[in-house]
């Protein structure tokens, strides 16, 4: 058997998982179709090992293998060329561990780019670049936008990031436990982050936190997605000069950052999620003000969003800007949100069968573009306020169980994978332990990672002025890319 097969939040041992070479990858993810979600190295002595994690969507199952590559082994041939899906895994693995993908067709630095960043160049007498970065107004994070432009036209966008210099792989392995580190690997997506570093660590601890727990963080996962779609609907307003939208849906996502402020003492949920469980209640008192603030929310999204969606001034800058194709979205491995924009039916909460949620995928034209990046914001919104509900519902048949119990002690020589749905797609946490229960490896993939090239596409053939517009509809993650 080439591959070691597991659900979400479950360890195995090392020795479990087997060793191929790289022919049989390819064969194997030719055959079986599923959907590369890790791909990461490790030193082991003098050799590299090389974890290669797929997901099975329909099934809800994980596959686990690895390729050992010998030290004097310093190239394969490349997978992207065949599987587009790979183009940024196999060049941060290269940029790691020097072992190169022969014939990648875009073998840049990923990370470390500074210095040795050579741009795509188009010639023509008409052609002319245009370049962003990677300093920006405000407090936006640092990226550099090179576009290829014909008049107004943008015929290719090269997006360098790499100026996030954290290390905050290597520590969380050196902070071994430490949820407040967790919460930080990206500003945004507190909830999201903390929820699958607490879920892989209590995994290799083989700690089993109550109902009730796991139902408070999903309240707070939902909150959050609820809280970033609305600010990002409102950003959207903004960019197409639709003030009021821009206003009102600012004025509305503060009503659920500020009832997280009330649960937990920070409005993006910061202290809330721990290993072993959560720090703050939500008692009968709190859920009473949750669901009247959610009755609110969703009678002023509802009103604003109809208005927008019947002017003609917003539809025209939304409709058939910033497309991205279902085919070309499933080449390039995206995901989310704005996978599901484009008819990518992805989404971890479904696939990988969490049985605390009650969700279908929500059915609605899936064009591609602008506008169907926010529609499906706000359909996700008033799903998530009618999931917050059931969990309510659910939240009183536990109120007597503990909030919190003692995490174990970690499993030595385990894998373990979490997966858990934020707001803009799947996240990604792997853990490798050694002999003696320490953290030896941490892989975090957050969605910013597959789909910062989604960007890319998207804004081919389209003016310039609509940059900003398609950038704001995806509000992808600099550092949740960088780490």
């Amino acid at each position: 058997m080439n591959w070691t097969v597991i659900e979400n939040n479950q360890k195995i041992n090392i020795s479990q998982i087997p060793a191929i070479t790289i022919e049989q990858l390819r064969n194997d993810y030719n055959r079986l179709k599923y959907r590369l979600i890790g791909f990461f190295g490790k030193k082991e002595e003098e050799n590299t090992r090389l974890y290669v994690v797929l997901c099975d969507d329909n099934e809800g199952k994980i596959y686990v293998s690895s390729i050992v590559f010998s030290r004097d082994v310093k190239s394969y041939e490349a997978l992207t060329k065949d599987f587009p899906a790979f183009h940024n895994f196999e060049r941060e693995f290269y940029e790691e561990f020097n072992i190169e993908p022969l014939n990648h067709p875009w073998l840049k630095p990923l990370r470390q780019n500074q210095d040795k960043y050579s741009f795509f160049e188009m010639k023509g007498e008409e052609v002319h670049e245009v370049a962003v970065g990677p300093i920006h107004a405000g407090v936006i994070e640092p990226g550099h936008f090179r576009f290829m432009c014909q008049g107004e036209k943008v015929y290719e966008l090269e997006i360098m990031l790499g100026y996030q210099h954290r290390g905050v792989e290597e520590l969380l392995i050196k902070s071994k436990f430490n949820n407040r580190l967790a919460e930080s690997v990206c500003g945004d997506t507190v909830i999201g982050h903390n929820l699958a570093y607490s879920q892989v660590m209590e995994t290799l601890t083989d700690t089993q936190i109550t109902d009730k727990a796991q139902i408070i963080r999903r309240i707070a996962l939902e909150l959050e997605r609820i809280a970033v779609h609305i600010g990002d609907m409102g950003a959207i307003s903004g960019d197409m000069a639709y003030l009021m939208g821009a206003s009102i849906f600012g004025v509305t996502r503060t009503l659920v950052i500020n009832t997280m402020l009330e649960i937990s003492g920070s409005r993006f949920g910061r202290g809330l999620i721990d290993v072993g469980g959560v720090n703050f209640d939500i008692d009968e008192t709190m859920q009473e003000k949750i669901i009247s603030m959610l009755k609110e929310v969703e009678k002023t999204v509802d009103k604003v969003t109809k208005i927008m969606l019947k002017k003609s001034s917003c539809i025209s800058r939304m409709e058939r800007t910033g497309i991205v194709t279902k085919e070309q979205t499933q080449t390039i491995g995206a995901v989310g949100m704005a996978a599901r924009a484009s008819g990518m039916m992805l989404d971890s909460r479904i696939d990988l069968k969490d049985k605390f949620y009650n969700l279908d995928y929500i059915k609605f034209n899936a064009s591609g573009d602008v506008h169907a990046r926010f529609n499906l914001r706000y359909l996700e919104i008033k799903q998530s306020i009618e999931q917050i509900k059931d969990f309510i519902k659910i939240l009183k048949e536990y109120k007597m169980e503990k909030l919190k119990v003692p995490y174990g002690v970690i499993s030595s020589n385990s894998f373990a994978v979490s997966i858990t749905e934020g707001w803009r797609g799947e996240i990604v946490h792997c853990v490798i332990t050694g002999k003696n229960g320490e953290l030896v490896r941490y892989k975090v993939k957050d969605p910013s990672f597959n789909n910062w090239y989604m960007l890319s596409l998207a804004v081919r053939n389209n003016g310039i002025s609509d940059f900003p517009l398609c950038n704001k509809s995806f509000n992808l993650s600099y550092c949740g890319n960088d780490l």
